[in-house]
């Protein structure tokens, strides 16, 4: 089932094009990630489906029925975890819940069970500051994840994390997908982590935004935590391969 489709999507800002044609499909359960250089224009498409902003052509699509009638089908995870310094963690994690309309107390109810399967018991009355940056990004995924939404949108949700917190956060993401398989869109441009951790990866071209290339990632999960595999090394090379063509352009 087709949980997201985009079609010819066009988008300018302040008259500059930002957006080219986009289309791309994600399956129900499916992660697929999109791949492109910096300020290409893949942020501002999460804009679009989270309503921020208004497509000047094309169509959005969830579940079968128009982006207009589906306005909370999103969940959306930024490269910052924005959790708020003076909220406690559990009241971070809930605040979602709470816009949504749900009353504290039962969201607390609903939050606190899953903190363990996040790595996060014993820290639900710390505040932000008081966890490490990797224990933030999870904190920040399960404030995403709790909200039920059908499609999870992680724009570089790893991005400003070092190398090794990175890594960990990366493998961490996958046990837990492969758990629940949540239908998710990646936003990224660290060619390993799309291999790893996707089913699908889309590339992107510069601005304005087209869609250059589509790759289906070969071998089993998990893939973190051991040796590429050959393919998965010669997937890697195109994918860089590709971007390396937009750049040198």
């Amino acid at each position: 089932m087709t949980m997201l489709e985009i079609t010819s999507v066009s988008l300018a800002l302040g008259g500059t094009p930002v957006l080219d044609d986009i289309s791309l499909h994600v399956a129900k359960g499916e992660f697929v990630s999109i791949l492109g250089p910096s300020g290409c224009g893949k942020s501002s498409l999460f804009r679009l489906l989270t309503g921020a902003l208004s497509a000047d052509r094309g169509t959005i699509n969830v579940n079968g029925a128009p982006l207009s009638a589906k306005p909370q089908a999103f969940a959306f995870m930024p490269q910052r975890d924005a959790l708020m310094p003076w909220r406690r963690i559990i009241d971070n994690v809930i605040l979602g819940l709470e816009v949504q309309g749900m009353d504290r107390t039962e969201a607390r109810a609903k939050v606190l069970p899953l903190f363990a399967t996040f790595g996060l018991e014993g820290f639900e009355q710390h505040y932000p500051a008081q966890l490490s940056g990797g224990m933030r990004q999870r904190a920040a995924l399960l404030r995403t994840i709790v909200q039920d939404r059908p499609i999870q949108l992680l724009d570089e949700p790893f991005g400003a994390l070092d190398a090794l917190t990175r890594a960990e956060m990366q493998g961490w993401l996958e046990s837990r997908w492969q758990q629940a398989h949540w239908t998710t869109l990646l936003v990224t441009h660290d060619v390993r982590e799309a291999v790893a951790l996707s089913d699908r990866i889309y590339v992107f071209s510069r601005r304005p935004a087209r869609v250059i290339a589509e790759f289906a990632v070969p071998g089993p999960r998990p893939r973190l935590g051991r040796a590429p595999s050959a393919e998965a090394i010669q997937l890697e090379a195109q994918l860089l391969d590709t971007l390396l063509t937009q750049t040198g352009d």
